[in-house]
């Protein structure tokens, strides 16, 4: 289950973005009113995702990318009742991750959320296939053939010509 701190002055607002969350099968681990009292719940739970709100990160800009330095993998959600282009842009900037309007509509923040988080695997899974290509691109015979414990490359069998394969069906 992932873990989820809110940081909204509003109390209503936190109360109602805490019942979408757990309704959807996140774990709230805490609430904060103030960015001050959000960093302390971070340091204490290691959440999977932030919610702050939009004044919030605007009061204190330094919040954000401290969360960005000191939790890389967290993602970060601006909660607002007003995105304007300026607004996304600056905000990405700063290392927010996307963005939940109020009001609230329970099944369009769970699925924010869940699109961004997928996207998240999607990246980690990318960057994980290309390191994986750049080491087996390392450990490739000079001719860029990879081969087996046989030195033969795979799908050749021995004695057969270079390039020609094992298989017969293959060359039709």
């Amino acid at each position: 289950m992932l873990k989820a701190v809110i940081i909204d002055s509003s109390a209503v607002a936190r109360g109602l973005l805490n019942t979408v969350l757990l309704d959807g099968g996140y774990d709230v681990v805490g609430q904060a009113h103030t960015c001050a009292a959000g960093l302390a719940l971070l340091i204490k739970h290691n959440p999977h995702i932030v919610c702050i709100a939009k004044e919030q990160i605007e009061s204190d800009e330094a919040m954000v990318r401290e969360v960005r330095a000191r939790w890389p993998k967290t993602l970060i959600f601006m909660v607002s009742s007003e995105m304007n282009a300026a607004t996304i842009q600056s905000a990405h900037a700063m290392g927010v991750s996307g963005f939940i309007v109020k009001p609230f509509k329970a099944d369009t923040v769970l699925n924010t959320i869940r699109n961004v988080v997928l996207a998240m695997i999607k990246r980690q899974r990318a960057a994980m296939a290309k390191a994986e290509a750049a080491s087996a691109g390392a450990e490739l015979p000079p001719d860029g053939a990879p081969a087996d414990a046989s030195g033969e490359a795979p799908g050749e069998s021995p004695g057969a010509a270079p390039g020609a394969g094992g298989d017969a069906a293959a060359a039709s």
